[in-house]
Parts: structure tokens; sequence; C-alpha cells
């Protein structure tokens, strides 16, 4: 059974950076792609970034701020996040695909104060 365990949000101010992690039960060097989502309240959950193929892809709202990477030794893929902003705030998902399977991490609450 996968499992993804993520860690590293929190609250921070206007400016500031986070790096949440995602920790899988085994080889995440079996997951194509993986990446992160969030969820705000009252919306809908969107992609953020994503690394297929070791090509990363980030969402207009976050390009030239977050980053993606993964750690094929430590099971890891991160997100580094910095000068957030307020709009950032959410539940950020991380998520990883293995054949026709998507599995999902609980979530971790990222809040960004003005």
């Amino acid at each position: 059974q996968v499992q993804l365990v993520e860690s590293g949000g929190g609250l921070v101010q206007a400016g500031g950076s986070l790096r949440p992690s995602c920790a899988a039960s085994n080889g995440i060097f079996t997951f194509n792609p993986m990446g992160w989502y969030r969820q705000a309240p009252g919306k809908q959950r969107e992609l953020v970034a994503a690394v297929t193929s070791g090509i990363t892809n980030y969402a207009d709202s976050v390009k030239g701020r977050f980053t993606i990477s993964r750690d094929n030794g430590k099971n890891t893929v991160y997100l580094q996040m910095n000068s957030l902003k307020p709009e950032d705030t959410a539940v950020y998902y991380c998520y990883a695909d293995r054949r026709a399977n998507r599995y999902w991490g609980q979530g971790t609450q990222v809040t960004v104060s003005s």
C-alpha cells in the first residue's frame, strides 16, 4: 500500500518562505508524475506544480516563486515556496501516479498572513 505523508506547512507572513515535503512509503522513482495541488476554502482544487520525467510545470500564479523537486534517494518530493502571498493560503496536497493509479497525501495547511 502506497502512503504519501506531507509535512512542512504552517503560518508565515507575506513575503516569507515555506518548504512542504511529501515522503512516499516506497520508491518514488516508480511514480511519474508527482506534484502538488492546493485547495482554498470555497474554491476548487488546482494544480500548483508537477514534475514529469524530469520536466517541471507550474501554475501561472506561482511561476518564478515556487520550485518543485524530488529526491529519489529519500523518497521525497518538495515544494519550495518563496515570496508567499495571502492568496497562496490553502491546503496543499501532494500526489503521485503509478500506472493507472493516483495516490494522495493527507494535505498540509499553508496560511499566509498579510
